[in-house]
This record gives structure tokens, sequence and C-alpha cells, in this order.
């Protein structure tokens, strides 16, 4: 703590959390910040090249060297899972910084964010999004789970990708969702590693068999069949 008024940058990867000191210090000290993000090879080469800019051209170098040893890496990811991927519409709702962060690791994929929104995020948070986002796409702010169900409705899309809350509901529903607010069930998805892993559960997850053969309760055909069956007489 007693070395942070010396440092060259600030890095900032959940900027919810971590702006308000990053401004402080760039104010009182001129230390400049920067967010970064590590999810997917675009934001990832990206962010280096930002993040290297700030230094001298040995670390400049240092970067290009990273970006082309992993680049195959990541390039055979794409062509594995981009053409099992591509086209498919993704809607989010997650808290922190993911709803912007993993637009372009979709991307990278060939998929398309249609919808994104946050539970306690704030202006500054929005402008950030609607820069990674196309020009047709909803964003939406704390929506209860009623709106969210509607909105997936209206959208249909090929993934949902939120937190625990909503899960069950899609899950009835019979639409493809992958649980983004921790690493509970897989992960970690940042990073070059992560990307290969993020890729291969968004494959599992949409070309899962098992939604097709899905039905919510509400829409079963047993019940229309139980108001046709004959009444017990009473004893």
């Amino acid at each position: 703590m007693e070395n942070t008024p010396f440092v060259k940058l600030n890095l900032l990867h959940c900027y919810r959390s971590m702006n308000y000191i990053s401004r402080h210090m760039e104010e009182k000290y001129g230390i400049p910040w920067l967010e970064y993000n590590f999810f997917g090879p675009t934001k990832i080469k990206e962010s280096l090249r930002k993040i290297a800019s700030f230094f001298d051209d040995t670390i400049k170098a240092g970067a290009e060297r990273v970006i082309e040893k992993y680049t195959p890496m990541m390039d055979a990811v794409i062509a594995k899972y981009k053409p099992r991927l591509h086209g498919k519409k993704v809607m989010l709702y997650v808290g922190g910084l993911r709803p912007r962060h993993v637009v372009g690791a979709y991307e990278d994929l060939g998929m398309e964010v249609v919808g994104a929104g946050y539970e306690f995020a704030h202006n500054d948070d929005y402008d950030r999004t609607m820069k990674e986002m196309g020009d047709a796409t909803l964003i939406y702010d704390d929506v209860t789970g009623y709106e969210f169900e509607e909105f997936v409705k209206a959208m249909k899309p090929d993934l949902i990708g939120s937190g625990i809350k909503e899960k069950y509901v899609f899950h009835k529903m019979g639409v493809p969702f992958r649980q983004l607010h921790s690493w509970d069930y897989s992960g970690p998805y940042h990073g070059c590693d992560g990307f290969a892993i993020f890729a291969k559960d968004m494959d599992l997850t949409i070309n899962n068999p098992c939604w097709n053969m899905m039905q919510p309760p509400w829409q079963e055909k047993a019940a229309a069949s139980l108001l046709k069956a004959p009444l017990l007489k009473a004893a």
C-alpha cells in the first residue's frame, strides 16, 4: 500500500469496484489507469498492446512476442468451434464486468450478443457497454425475472448467459443456459487457456440435444390429457 503512489500504471479488471481509487490516484499522483479485457483473442491482443503502450519499446516488443506465441493456439480453437457456433445469438444478464467483457469472446466465435444488462451498473458502465455492442442490441438495467423472460421470448436467443437465479426458469423453458456469474461449473474463461474452455463450454451447451427434448411444465400435454380423463365417481 505504501508503494502504490509510485506505480506507473493501474490496471483494472473489475471496473465497478476499483475505478474510484484509480481516478483518485490519477488526480492526486498523476498515475494513469486502464481497464483491460482478457476475454477472447481479439480483446487479449488489444489489451496487451494498450498496456505495453505505456512503457518502452522493450515492453512493447515483449507484448508482441506473447501475442505471437499464443495466437496459433487461439486460432486453432476458433477453427474448431466457430463452424459450430457461427450465427448463434446470445443474451447476457450478469453483474460486474461480464456483460461487456465477454462480448468480444463471443464475436471471436462468430456469435452475436443481441442483449446485455447489469444488476447494479452505473451510467459509465453502460457507456462502455454500448461501444462494444451492435446498433440493434437490446440493453436493459436491473430487470425483473418476468421482464427478462419476456425479453428472451421476444429476442429468441440461442443461449442465455446469466446467474444462478435465472438458470432454472430458462432450463424449464428449454433455452440453452450458461452460468456466467462464477466458475462453479467450469472455467476460468479469461486468458488464452480460458478461451479454449469458454469455446468448448458454449458448444457443449448450445449443441446439446437435450434442449429439444424439454418442454415447460405449463405446456405439457399431460395436463390436457388429464382434463379429458373420466371423473371418479364418489363411493
